[in-house]
């Protein structure tokens, strides 16, 4: 195929950034950066904090009403913990170690890490209740 005919990227060098609603930004803040590592990046008057953690880029944005660009769409926090329907897995090189330097820092777990054939995961929330796993494979 020749240039002419190559589909055109709608996204050239981008990157992906996940938006997640809070309700205490506070605290969420403690949790991202001094307790996960992650980095601030910029803030915006108390509603928005853009940090990155590892390779990925989170907005972290206080609940909200619709806006002129996305009328219709209510911001707000997880109101039910048990109910998952997005989740961050984060592949660590040794499970058990993660999982003792997250406690250290504060971070409550689910469950200690639990061994399932050739992985080792275990699975902590946020302070509302966004899901993140640390994940070992054991090849």
């Amino acid at each position: 195929m020749n240039e002419v005919n190559q589909p055109r990227d709608p996204f050239g060098d981008s990157t992906l950034t996940t938006i997640l609603v809070i309700s205490d930004m506070a605290q969420s803040k403690v949790f991202y950066v001094d307790r996960l590592g992650a980095q601030i990046h910029r803030a915006y008057g108390g509603d928005s904090l853009v940090i990155k953690l590892l390779d990925h880029w989170l907005v972290l944005v206080t609940e909200g009403e619709p806006t002129p660009d996305k009328p219709y769409t209510h911001f707000r926090a997880p109101d039910d913990t048990s109910t998952v329907s997005c989740s961050f897995t984060i592949r660590v090189k040794n499970c058990h170690e993660s999982y003792q330097i997250l406690r250290e820092r504060g971070v409550n777990f689910m469950t200690p890490p639990v061994t399932n054939g050739q992985e080792v995961r275990c699975f902590f929330p946020d302070p509302d209740g966004h899901l993140f796993e640390i994940s070992e494979y054991k090849s």
